[in-house]
């Protein structure tokens, strides 16, 4: 996190510190959330276009542009409009992997209808030691989560020995995930040095989200990468945010508003995010 050093009034020094002491926290957490709010910038929101449950259901056409995503956030993963390619967002750029695996980054004006992205201001930096699966990272950053009930974004830096992950193919418009997660291709890339862009959902976001870890791969050469199915490597650099507030933009095109999402779509949305 950046540093900020500024002289202030002795009697707001007393009450910074008199809050500070009320609600048991720091000054660098009540003076960033005294400036969102002065400024009109939000912090540890994580922000949502659309459900999973739609994408499910095959409302995947674009309801929001690119340009319209890096409004809301600088950091976090979606899909492109008909299922074309995986979105990655990171530091402040979007890309997608197509199912050739081609990477690119994606036009401003591109259409995606579902993202889930935040200003990334990590509260946490540290360093966990090798793994052997995805298993073991989903362990490791577990173990750093201080809430089972809160949102978290993710980012680990560092060199993999292992990484499997898939991209879905353009689908027909309005297909299903779980007919376009069969056609997906999946890419094995050894020995590469790069990024994992992850949230963490709550188990009561099922209803709208990916409960628990989502994650998509972007090599450092931009070159390669892809959603995560599995990865091995050894030390890693975790940054991590806890995010207290949500918000969720529900599309207004007609296939949205007309779709039946009244059906659990946790069955179909596991499997495609999955290895098949």
């Amino acid at each position: 996190m950046a540093e900020l050093t500024a002289d202030i009034p002795s009697s707001l020094r007393t009450a910074l510190d008199s809050e500070v002491a009320r609600i048991k926290g720091t000054r660098s957490s009540v003076i960033t959330a005294a400036l969102a709010d002065y400024l009109g910038t939000p912090v540890h929101t994580l922000f949502q276009i659309s459900t999973s449950g739609a994408l499910v259901a095959g409302v995947d056409s674009g309801v929001v542009r690119v340009q319209g995503v890096l409004e809301h956030g600088d950091f976090g993963l979606g899909t492109f409009a008909d299922l074309n390619g995986e979105m990655v967002v990171v530091d402040g750029r979007v890309y997608r992997v197509e199912g050739t695996g081609f990477v690119s980054e994606a036009p401003l004006d591109a259409a995606a209808p579902f993202a889930i992205v935040t200003r990334f201001s990590p509260d946490v930096d540290a360093t966990i030691q090798a793994i052997a699966s995805i298993r073991d990272l989903e362990v490791r950053c577990d173990a750093r989560r201080a809430s089972e009930n809160i949102f978290y974004a993710l980012r680990l830096d560092g060199r993999f020995s292992h990484v499997r992950a898939r991209a879905v193919n353009k689908a027909a418009e309005g297909a299903r995930l779980v007919d376009a997660a069969r056609a997906q291709s999946e890419f094995h890339f050894t020995d590469v040095v790069g990024t994992l862009v992850g949230v963490w959902s709550p188990g009561f976001s099922s209803a709208f989200s990916v409960p628990g870890y989502h994650f998509h791969f972007l090599s450092e050469d931009r070159q390669r990468g892809g959603h995560l199915l599995d990865c091995a490597a050894g030390t890693l650099r975790l940054k991590m945010e806890a995010l207290t507030d949500f918000h969720l933009a529900l599309p207004e095109t007609e296939s949205f508003l007309k779709a039946d999402l009244s059906k659990n779509a946790a069955d179909e949305l596991a499997y495609a995010e999955k290895t098949h």
